[in-house]
């Protein structure tokens, strides 16, 4: 059975981390963080849009910044010609 991971990378996603910054009501001189990693499409990144309305609704924190890093894993493989030939006797 294949796995949802990599049938997901085969339609195009990505390994997207979030690193969100936000203050919660109670303590608002506190800047806290949450790392959150899921396979998302760039530039769009419609999963982490999703996620993100969900926070705004759901959690009662408010939003500071968010960094994103994404990164396919699955892409053509990468190769260089290489000149010359090196004999060892």
């Amino acid at each position: 059975m294949t796995s949802r991971d990599f049938l997901v990378q085969l339609q195009g996603y990505g390994l997207m981390t979030a690193e969100i910054s936000y203050y919660m009501p109670d303590h608002p001189d506190l800047l806290q963080l949450f790392v959150w990693q899921e396979y998302d499409v760039a530039p769009g990144f419609p999963v982490l849009h999703k996620f993100l309305d969900h926070w705004r609704r759901e959690i009662e924190a408010a939003l500071h910044s968010i960094r994103i890093a994404h990164q396919h894993l699955i892409r053509p493989a990468e190769w260089r010609a290489v000149d010359g030939v090196i004999s060892i006797n």
